[in-house]
């Protein structure tokens, strides 16, 4: 049912954590595969998706691994995004009614301060679900994966995520 895409540069212990969270989505067997693309990665990225038994994909088109994914959805996150509680059953409901593009609801405990969010937020902080066929209608020679969600609408889950950056302020400080 769902192919789980993220792209990686020296992410090593952020996709361990998004890994970690995903292991409930493959055991109720929503999650079909999972693919890593990287970016030139000179840490232990490759061997932390090896041991989850993920794609990890050093040299890639985007055209190329939409097609390849096994998962009639897509979702698209960025490592050290952490879907939180329920989101299999939230990820399952929205896929077997509604044909539209679904982002995560905001983490309520991981908001970014008030005159951060009056920006333009990245494409994938709230993880974007697609149709493979809406994705692979989007992507374009030479685009990166974060572009096939950008500008784009979508449905909020009734699932939160804690956004990569939450993750990283977390290891931080």
């Amino acid at each position: 049912m769902l192919t789980i895409i993220m792209e990686c540069r020296n992410d090593e212990a952020e996709l361990a954590q998004t890994l970690s969270a995903l292991v409930a989505g493959a055991v109720e067997g929503v999650v079909r595969d999972v693919i890593v693309l990287d970016r030139g990665s000179t840490d232990g990225s490759a061997r932390v998706a090896d041991a989850a038994g993920c794609r990890f994909l050093a040299d890639w088109d985007l055209k190329d691994v939409v097609q390849s994914a096994r998962g009639d959805w897509l979702l698209l996150l960025e490592p050290g995004a952490r879907p939180l509680a329920g989101w299999v059953d939230a990820v399952a409901d929205h896929v077997a009614i509604d044909p539209k593009p679904a982002r995560f609801a905001a983490s309520r405990n991981h908001r970014r301060p008030f005159f951060q969010r009056l920006g333009r937020r990245p494409p994938l902080e709230r993880g974007y679900l697609v149709s493979k066929r809406a994705a692979a209608a989007a992507v374009r020679p030479g685009m990166a994966l974060a572009e096939i969600a950008n500008g784009r609408a979508a449905r909020e889950l009734v699932a939160e995520i804690v956004p990569a950056w939450a993750v990283k302020a977390m290891r931080a400080g």
